[in-house]
């Protein structure tokens, strides 16, 4: 006989992803935080192996884990949309999807990302906002926003990994550092991912820098690197350059960042999980083009 997955207990396993653990998925849930482990103890039993392991005071998902938590998304989806028909509540998800998008790699993720929105939800208006993912994660949890995809370190436990976004130098073409003094730097203001992993990367191999002009958004810092004004490093997902610079071979590579999806509470999990396919399969195709 085949396993049956509850309902209930995939609620609960898509909340541990989205809220970082059992605590607060067990505090979001309004359940005891054993309530929520019962629950996820009963699909790996269902499935007859761990989906969730214990790392210090981290939770992390296993493959299989991963494997489900979409599959949870997608089944979610289709059962809440199912009850609404039977209750006769079709027109209560023909509203409005907002959707936040992190400015890094905006122009390749944004298409994918209002793609798959539509085709969960043909019948809703998409509208789209592009902020820092700082600002991202706090209008999630202000109820602003449905879904957002954003950039966050490797170690952060709120929200679904999606994958890892590539960072690479830019300059303007021509563009020579100093031959003396710091290695001059333009970056988004702190507190930024790609800023600090900038810094960092170049500590670690002894290089000093400094960051000579700032700003408060990606297009502010995009213009200061035409101007000439020092290296930016930068998230490029494929093989498109941003216009007017070029890559900068002459310094060390640096691992890419972590982007990941929250959810707003009480949102369509079919939401999360179409966004998540669309985003992996965009980040996958990237990486076979670079290959290429």
């Amino acid at each position: 006989m085949r396993p049956v997955l509850d309902i209930v207990a995939l609620r609960s396993l898509i909340a541990v992803a989205d809220y970082g653990g059992f605590h607060r998925a067990a505090e979001e849930l309004a359940l005891s935080q054993s309530a929520v482990s019962q629950h996820v103890r009963r699909l790996e039993k269902a499935l007859g192996h761990p989906v969730v392991e214990r790392d210090g005071r981290k939770t992390r998902f296993t493959a299989l884990g991963a494997q489900l938590l979409e599959e949870a998304r997608l089944i979610l989806g289709a059962h809440d949309a199912a009850v609404q028909r039977l209750l006769g509540e079709e027109g209560a998800t023909a509203a409005t999807v907002v959707i936040g998008a992190t400015e890094h790699g905006a122009d390749q993720i944004l298409p994918a990302l209002t793609d798959a929105v539509r085709a969960v939800r043909p019948d809703a208006e998409v509208r789209v906002r592009i902020d820092r993912s700082a600002r991202l994660t706090e209008a999630v949890g202000r109820g602003e926003l449905d879904l957002a995809v954003y950039v966050t370190e490797a170690t952060a436990t709120e929200g679904t990994s999606v994958g890892d976004l590539p960072l690479r130098w830019y300059a303007a073409p021509g563009w020579q550092p100093p031959a003396t003094g710091q290695l001059p730097l333009v970056a988004v203001n702190a507190p930024c991912v790609i800023r600090r992993r900038a810094l960092t990367e170049l500590a670690a191999r002894r290089m000093p820098a400094t960051v000579v002009a700032e700003a408060g958004y990606l297009a502010g810092v995009l213009d200061a690197a035409r101007a000439g004004l020092g290296a930016a490093l930068l998230a490029v997902p494929g093989g498109q350059h941003p216009d007017g610079l070029v890559p900068y071979r002459g310094l060390p590579g640096v691992p890419p960042v972590r982007l990941s999806a929250l959810a707003r509470r009480g949102s369509d999990p079919s939401l999360t999980g179409a966004a998540v396919h669309a985003v992996r399969a965009l980040l996958a195709s990237c990486a076979t083009d670079r290959a290429a």
